[in-house]
């Protein structure tokens, strides 16, 4: 083949390379060409963090709604607790001197009416289970309400078990690492979880009418926290399965309630005392103490030369009596 043929392949190369198909990608409506009626959409979607369609769920018994938006209705009508309602408009009265924004929800196309806002929202949550979770977790009276009953339940077992020389984590804890670091993930997420509530309400609130579970989709505060909570239901797993392994079915039984005690108060005692800012205190001085307790008195570091007795320190061994150097 000739040096000029070669010269004229080349070219065609890249003359086909130079002129492949490329993708603008989908083109997107013009800011300026969107309506007044969207703009104001967008911007109540920005501050409100839901809009038009968004779907809820009625968590109280019952919620009135009217016929007419504003102070003077003919007629109410009531949906009850469970029912699914879907926001069918939005509409601001700057004369409503009790709430100036007005949604229209709708169950069915015979069962739909106006609420002010801020009655509304106390009476739902978005119609998504991980909305609802929160809802729930959420509540100040449960909250008090758990706080007392597992400080009082928790203290009496422990009290009992420790009589009866049970296994418990941090005070009579088995030889694995995983009880005490499902306690410590639990301690710092309820850290976290009562910290962005603190420091970042609106972006919790937006999460809370828009969850995910996948970490890589949130803002890396929110993307830590639910990266903590799958750590919770991963190392939860593990901590089972180490239990079932290393003690007898009743033994582990009581353990895993124990554990499941001392998580509940871990859980409870850090959401509260972050609000007053000591709980980010008293989860450094958690970690360490838990840490402590595990690696001075749990963790056997050392196997008996002669019967094969777990040690946590050289020397005189606790079963045989021989001593290892």
């Amino acid at each position: 083949m000739s040096m000029e043929k070669v010269k004229n392949s080349l070219l065609c190369v890249i003359v086909l390379l130079l002129s492949a198909c490329y993708n603008h990608g989908p083109v997107s409506p013009d800011a300026w060409d969107l309506t007044e009626r969207q703009i104001d959409s967008l911007s109540f979607f920005t501050t409100h963090h839901y809009s038009q369609n968004y779907n809820f769920v009625v968590k109280a018994s019952q919620m009135p709604i009217s016929d007419e938006a504003g102070s003077q209705a003919f007629d109410t009508l009531y949906v009850l607790k469970g029912d699914p309602l879907v926001v069918a408009d939005i509409k601001t009265i700057s004369s409503d001197t009790i709430d100036s924004v007005w949604v229209k929800v709708a169950r069915d196309q015979m069962t739909q009416g106006w609420i002010r806002e801020s009655e509304m929202l106390p009476c739902v949550s978005p119609n998504d289970p991980i909305s609802q979770f929160i809802d729930f977790f959420s509540d100040t009276h449960l909250l008090l309400f758990l706080a007392l009953l597992v400080v009082v339940v928790v203290a009496y077992g422990l009290r009992r078990l420790m009589r009866h020389n049970a296994r418990i984590v941090h005070f009579n804890d088995i030889d694995s690492f995983y009880p005490t670091l499902l306690c410590i993930l639990i301690a710092s997420s309820a850290t976290l979880y009562a910290s962005i509530q603190m420091f970042s309400p609106e972006s919790w609130r937006h999460f809370y009418y828009h969850p995910s579970l996948n970490p890589f989709s949130l803002p890396w505060f929110l993307a830590l926290f639910i990266a903590s909570v799958w750590a919770i239901l991963i190392v939860g797993v593990a901590t089972i399965d180490d239990v079932v392994h290393r003690l007898e079915p009743s033994e582990g039984l009581l353990y895993l309630c124990g554990l499941a005690g001392v998580c509940a108060v871990d859980y409870v005692l850090f959401s509260i005392t972050t609000l007053y800012y000591i709980g980010f205190l008293f989860l450094v001085v958690y970690i360490i103490f838990a840490l402590w307790r595990y690696f001075r008195y749990s963790h056997y570091r050392y196997v008996c030369g002669n019967c094969g007795a777990r040690m946590h320190r050289k020397g005189i061994c606790p079963k045989c009596g021989v001593e290892n150097v």
